[in-house]
């Protein structure tokens, strides 16, 4: 795991100082203790060593331009978080007290996107850096909510503060901000804390925030499985009971976090996480089955290996393909359905695209597939041998 990049006295992980803690106030939850932030810590840059040559020329562009606009402008996010570990960031993003039109009074090169909450998308070539209004919208006092027959909390998104952006994001190490106006770092939530320690920490109360939005779950283990940090033990509590939420988010959008899941490098230990927490069976349940019939048999070892060579692609930047990926996480299914319908005396071509068809009509109600995936992976099974 990268130290988090502090400067200090001493060199070593551990004894890296900081210029004092977050200030928190407590509140009563389910019978557990949860923080409040009161005041955060600033880190000045002398204490830190983020640059703004690490930063792409585009986000400076943005962060001071709606500066001079007279709007507050910081990075925000994952962008930061690993900047401090050492890590090259994959795209910045800007959180900002200006409301999305007015953002796009400032940029020409602007578009707005979304519809429950407004983003503004600045375009620079092939670059978009994403800005977003500071929002309110972590506790159920401030805003309105009603909850699914399974449970799911559904709630508006509305503008706040910075203090209250801050409070409704997801993990700790994601609650970190960059000051452009004198390079400081804003501690919401004592990430920096947890980015030394390796720890990734929920906000707020963990039961009531997957069930504002189950993908938390998801996002939990593909964090922790890309920085190698272990999860909160009150983070990582309720995940098991709360898995079955996934079932209420449109399998359009788990098509999308399985491809942050399983094609970011870290797809091995991603997979280990899933199932480790029980989330994976959400998501693939038919290969859950066959998985926990034959744990440490041939299913389990040509997944693997198919998420082995997925890592080992993307480790040497070469191009990866979902249909491929989901053809090997899909074989075992479609595998035991062909022997099944051969014992029925249906021919081996027939038989196996059957239960092809079968077992994506199956997946398709947890995981979408879209039609340039599904069809290739259907020719990769019928190529293989028949039985």
């Amino acid at each position: 795991m990268t130290a988090c990049r502090l400067r200090a006295a001493s060199p070593t992980r551990h004894d890296l100082l900081l210029p004092g803690r977050v200030s928190f106030g407590i509140v009563q939850r389910n019978q557990q203790r949860y923080p409040v932030i009161t005041s955060p810590v600033v880190i000045p840059r002398d204490q830190h060593t983020i640059s703004r040559a690490d930063i792409s020329p585009n986000a400076l562009k943005v962060l001071y331009r709606l500066r001079s606009a007279g709007f507050q402008a910081h990075l925000v996010g994952g962008g930061v978080r690993d900047l401090l570990l050492g890590r090259e960031p994959k795209d910045f993003d800007v959180a900002t007290d200006a409301l999305p039109e007015q953002v796009k009074d400032v940029f020409r090169n602007c578009r707005l996107v979304g519809r429950r909450f407004r983003l503004a998308h600045v375009q620079f070539g092939r670059e978009i850096i994403e800005v977003a209004t500071f929002r309110a919208g972590q506790d159920g006092d401030e805003v309105p909510e009603h909850q699914t027959d399974e449970g799911m909390l559904l709630r508006d998104n509305v503008y706040g503060t910075i203090e209250q952006d801050a409070l409704r994001r997801d993990f700790s190490v994601n609650a970190l901000y960059y000051n452009i106006e004198d390079f400081s770092i804003i501690d919401y939530a004592n990430g920096v804390e947890d980015l030394k320690n390796g720890v990734l920490r929920l906000l707020g109360d963990p039961e009531t925030r997957y069930r504002e939005d189950p993908v938390r779950m998801l996002r939990a283990a593909r964090f922790a499985a890309k920085l190698g940090f272990r999860i909160d033990d009150d983070t990582a509590a309720p995940i098991a009971q709360l898995a079955s939420l996934l079932r209420e988010v449109p399998p359009a959008r788990l098509f999308e976090e399985t491809l942050k899941l399983f094609l970011a490098g870290t797809a091995v230990s991603c997979f280990e996480k899933l199932r480790q927490y029980g989330l994976f069976a959400h998501l693939f349940p038919d290969t859950e089955v066959c998985l926990s019939r034959l744990e440490h048999e041939f299913p389990l070892t040509l997944v693997l290996k198919g998420l082995e060579n997925t890592d080992a692609r993307v480790r040497e930047d070469k191009p990866v393909t979902p249909a491929f990926l989901f053809a090997v996480m899909m074989w075992e299914p479609v595998r035991q359905g062909t022997e099944a319908l051969q014992a029925h005396g249906i021919a081996p071509l027939q038989a196996i695209q059957q239960s092809a068809a079968e077992v994506i009509s199956r997946q398709l109600a947890f995981v979408a597939l879209p039609r340039r995936f599904s069809a290739p992976m259907q020719e990769i099974w019928t190529l293989q041998p028949r039985f």
